[in-house]
């Protein structure tokens, strides 16, 4: 996967905010915090959750799908793993 080598210290960055804000979370629901905050909080981690698959999902996309070099069964098998991942990620 070069494309998240290449981008491997965006992605840690996205990584590690996401991680401050699930930490941010516990705290707020271990403080006891109105629940608005939590949902508040809850919608932000989804957001840069979103944003992390989106990213990542379309560096994938342009370095392997995309590829001129895939054969027509290879690209079928490349494709059918994305569809499975992105049918597993929207449940």
């Amino acid at each position: 996967m070069a494309h998240t080598i290449t981008g491997k210290k965006k992605l840690l960055g996205r990584i590690r905010r996401i991680q401050g804000q699930a930490t941010a979370l516990e705290r707020a629901v271990d403080g006891e915090a109105d629940c608005l905050a939590v949902l508040q909080q809850i919608s932000a981690i989804r957001g840069a959750v979103n944003g992390l698959m989106a990213e990542v999902l379309e560096g994938h996309l342009r370095e392997h799908l995309a590829d001129p070099s895939l054969d027509d069964e290879a690209r079928r098998t490349e494709t059918d793993a994305v569809a499975q991942v992105l049918k597993s990620y929207l449940r």
